[in-house]
């Protein structure tokens, strides 16, 4: 290369360090004009006035914030594995008695399995009544896999739930949540034993509460209807899964699985659970008076539609319609009156009947609540005195403690209000029926039996002793709570 060649090249090397001087000063002297306030190293801290920011705790969506693993650990240590058995059902077969000479054959005994949670660490266990009802024989498992038979404490069938006991201290428990301050999108687990997978735990969010699936049926013996006010989760919920928990994300019970919407009989998305504000209660009165202690306020309700609304030019859809009165019940006594909305109970809102209902089960008879009320577009607070079915604030033990087990039903004197309802003058009551001769028989729960052979029966014990003196059929007369007469055959 000569030196007129090196002589271009420097030229052409200062040319290009001039360009690039220049862009950067440039540069320099557009950001100071446009941010005079920020160096070019500084992120900008300042908020357009017009937005709000959004907040870290909603806007981070690290897994701390939905971290079920404290929550399982503690669930799935106070679920347990309920197996039951049942009597072993009988049947007539000509060919053997023709052959053997004896045609009686007895079938294996049925098993069934489902779920339920420990309430206290020394045994008390809450699970769906539908999981143990006529049971012959209930076995708790617990997650380490030790076995206890357990006792039937008390059951209610208007709220699906039973209460059974261990001998065992020093167990694992669930805490009680309120299921009143759950939220309709909230995470919660569902702790249970499908298919008899043990110790099974599924997420979900809460879809919906205060719902009614018609799934519980009428009490004819007492004339109750059950309650139903279930929260709707989107929990993976299975045969197997009834009794089990309904867990917050902290660990906290808030309801006992119950239910599946399913066209199937498998989870489909829509499972159901009993809150457990009504599951304290319900457990409560069956541990310490073997039954549930029902309060009623005494009026007729219905829900409030756009339809009635337009008929009694009423505003807000909010709130239940008071339809009627009981006379001299604890409604009327407090001052509600026909026409009345009610918004309130207990301090809680209700918006329809289902959540009206689901408040008073909270109570017992002889508890004073406050109930608000809306009349002429004014709101008022009254105190309410709850009473029992019978107008009165005294609390029943349970008949199951005072009756007596005849051919498997369990049975007590027919009460006096009901003999009258009826027209009899005597008989005893079936109030439980397990897998004997008398549920094979069609007799069915309810049924007042009057007469034995024309002979009249007042007491379980006369019923006892006369089944005993009698060999071969008899006839059975009797009627319902619903005044229908009925006739069974018995062969002894």
């Amino acid at each position: 290369m000569n030196n007129n060649q090196n002589t271009l090249a420097m030229k052409k090397a200062i040319i290009y360090f001039g360009f690039a001087l220049v862009g950067g000063f440039s540069a320099v002297f557009l950001n100071q004009l446009i941010n005079p306030t920020n160096s070019v190293a500084e992120p900008q801290t300042q908020v357009n006035q017009h937005f709000t920011p959004v907040s870290p705790v909603v806007a981070n969506t690290s897994s701390a914030l939905v971290d079920f693993t404290v929550a399982a650990e503690r669930s799935t240590n106070a679920v347990v594995h309920v197996k039951t058995e049942y009597t072993p059902k009988e049947y007539y077969n000509p060919w053997y008695d023709f052959f053997y000479g004896n045609g009686r054959i007895q079938a294996p005994p049925a098993k069934s399995a489902g779920s339920g949670v420990l309430v206290s660490d020394n045994g008390y266990i809450v699970t769906n009544n539908h999981v143990i009802d006529n049971a012959a024989k209930i076995e708790v498992t617990l997650n380490n896999n030790k076995s206890y038979p357990a006792e039937l404490i008390g059951r209610d069938p208007l709220t699906d739930l039973a209460l059974l006991k261990i001998e065992e201290e020093g167990l694992p428990f669930l805490v009680y949540g309120n299921s009143d301050e759950v939220k309709v999108g909230q995470w919660v687990l569902a702790v249970g034993n499908p298919f008899n997978l043990t110790s099974t735990v599924t997420a979900g969010i809460v879809s919906a509460k205060a719902r009614n699936i018609n799934l519980l049926d009428y009490d004819p013996v007492n004339q109750l209807f059950p309650i139903e006010s279930f929260i709707q989760t989107d929990a993976a919920v299975n045969p197997g899964n009834s009794g089990g928990a309904l867990v917050s994300p902290s660990g906290e019970l808030i309801g006992i699985n119950t239910a599946i919407a399913s066209r199937t009989g498998s989870y489909a998305g829509y499972s159901f659970a009993v809150p457990v504000n009504i599951v304290k209660k319900v457990i409560s009165d069956l541990h310490e008076f073997g039954a549930v202690q029902r309060a009623f306020i005494g009026i007729g309700i219905s829900n409030i539609d756009q339809s009635l609304a337009n008929e009694l030019d009423i505003e807000s859809l909010n709130g239940v319609l008071v339809t009627n009165l009981t006379p001299n019940g604890a409604a009327a006594e407090a001052g509600i009156k026909k026409g009345d909305i009610i918004t309130s109970v207990g301090g809680q809102e209700v918006d329809n009947v289902t959540q009206l209902q689901e408040q008073v089960g909270k109570f017992r008879p002889g508890d004073k609540i406050s109930v608000g009320i809306k009349r002429d577009d004014e709101q008022k607070l009254l105190d309410v005195i709850l009473r029992n079915k019978q107008g009165t604030t005294a609390l029943n033990s349970s008949p199951l403690k005072e009756s007596i087990t005849v051919l498997g039903a369990q049975m007590i004197p027919a009460p006096t209000e009901i003999l009258k309802q009826v027209g009899a003058n005597n008989g005893v009551q079936i109030i439980g029926l397990e897998n004997g001769q008398l549920k094979r028989s069609g007799l069915r729960e309810g049924f007042i039996i009057t007469q034995v052979s024309q002979q009249k029966v007042n007491t379980p014990e006369e019923l006892q002793k006369l089944l005993s003196d009698k060999k071969g059929g008899i006839l059975i007369e009797g009627v319902y709570p619903n005044g229908i007469k009925a006739y069974y055959g018995l062969g002894l």
